[in-house]
């Protein structure tokens, strides 16, 4: 039989939290009062000196194609950028400019795997690690973190996940969807294993760096230069400066690794919006710092108030903007006429009942817990949890599933 769709896409899940967030907008659109907690996307506007450098690049018409790996400027500035950050120095030619924050991971498990290799994945996970390291023939390797680790990989899970398979090791800290940071002795201990193994990559996957609130965002290419020839990071614009639907992002990699995804990635979209590339050099210089406090409120706000509801179990993450709370009390409790088996459930039933649209853990490898995103005001945080209260004062325990 001639399958019209290819087997390698035919086995891949759609995105949880892009289907989940068209959900939602059509539940808005019906008139609907819904809190929408599920998409990671900050409430906030782009820095307006970006925004005028978008426009400023249409009225002077710098609006036709650029190399692939995105204009000289930006890519200084993206160079500049890690400096002040981080301490390292890029040069420019290892910097490739991507159409936002997804393509970046996906170009690069394109570019260095292999079938047949193999990925090490820390659980909880962004949704569409396992699926893009899927498509380029690699298999994730998933490594399962608990609560009680803060959901961070052990040196001891690293050291018995390593095979001769294994390609890459992926870090995200800021973790999505956990919040949590990984510190500067967790990196030391994660680089000196490493350092005893030349053909594996570190993938660092930094998009939320500015949102830290407790200690401080490393990076661990600031801790091992010995390492930077399999360092590759991976970062954006779209959270931390809240240029969401400007599609641009970055990945930074050695030098063959730079050139071997430029020449990808000039046959796959080319370089990404000329207008946005010229808008990202003005929001690297404007970063709003008092948007870390005022995050870290609304963090505070929210993990209090659910921490109050019988039933929750929630970690007070120490960056991104997302909180992960455990609500697996609640399995085996009824609600009207329905059990509630599994987190999937009960965040559907939250969604129809008391209009407050979250994700469920197991798009994240954890099927105890769900995301909320915690950039809203005040208020809608507070009404959030008043929604969840009322929701899970109904429950009816009736059995453990």
């Amino acid at each position: 039989m001639n399958n019209r769709i290819s087997s390698r896409v035919s086995k891949i899940k759609p995105s949880a939290t892009m289907s989940l967030n068209a959900k939602t907008k059509m539940l808005l659109k019906s008139g609907k009062n819904i809190i929408n907690m599920s998409v990671g996307e900050p409430d906030l506007e782009p820095p307006l000196a970006a925004s005028f450098s978008g426009i400023k690049a249409i009225v002077n018409g710098q609006t036709g194609y650029t190399p692939a790996a995105g204009i000289q400027e930006l890519r200084e500035s993206i160079s500049d950028y890690l400096w002040d950050q981080n301490k390292v120095r890029f040069h420019p030619n290892q910097i490739v400019t991507s159409a936002g924050g997804k393509q970046p991971l996906y170009n690069v498990f394109q570019v260095i795997c292999d079938y047949g290799d193999e990925v090490i994945l820390p659980s909880p996970f962004w949704v569409s690690y396992p699926e893009q390291i899927s498509l380029a023939g690699a298999k994730p390797i998933i490594v399962r973190c608990n609560s009680t680790a803060n959901f961070k990989l052990s040196h001891k899970q690293l050291i018995e996940s390593i095979t001769e398979k294994t390609k890459a090791v992926i870090i995200n800290s800021p973790n999505n969807p956990t919040g949590s940071v990984y510190t500067e002795s967790e990196l030391l201990e994660i680089g000196n294993i490493l350092k005893n193994h030349p053909n594996i990559f570190i993938i660092s996957d930094e998009i939320y760096d500015k949102f830290v609130y407790e200690g401080k965002h490393v990076s661990i290419s600031s801790l091992f230069p010995e390492l930077l020839d399999r360092i590759i990071i991976t970062n954006g614009f779209s959270k931390v400066f809240a240029m969401t639907g400007w599609r641009l992002g970055y990945i930074v990699a050695p030098l063959d690794v730079a050139e071997a995804l430029t020449s990808f990635q000039s046959h796959a979209t080319g370089s990404p919006s000329t207008i946005s590339q010229y808008a990202g050099i003005s929001a690297l210089k404007n970063f709003n710092e008092s948007t870390v406090q005022e995050f870290k409120e609304k963090r505070d706000l929210l993990v209090n108030g659910l921490n109050k509801i019988p039933g929750i179990n929630c970690i007070k993450p120490d960056g991104g903007f997302y909180i992960f709370p455990d609500v697996s009390s609640y399995f085996g409790a009824r609600f009207e006429n329905k059990i509630i088996s599994d987190v999937s459930t009960f965040s559907n039933l939250l969604l129809d009942n008391q209009l407050i649209s979250v994700v469920s853990g197991d798009a994240f490898g954890e099927p105890t817990n769900i995301r909320l995103n915690f950039t809203l005001s005040k208020d809608i945080i507070l009404e959030a949890i008043k929604r969840i209260n009322n929701f899970t004062s109904q429950l009816q325990i009736v059995s453990k599933v």
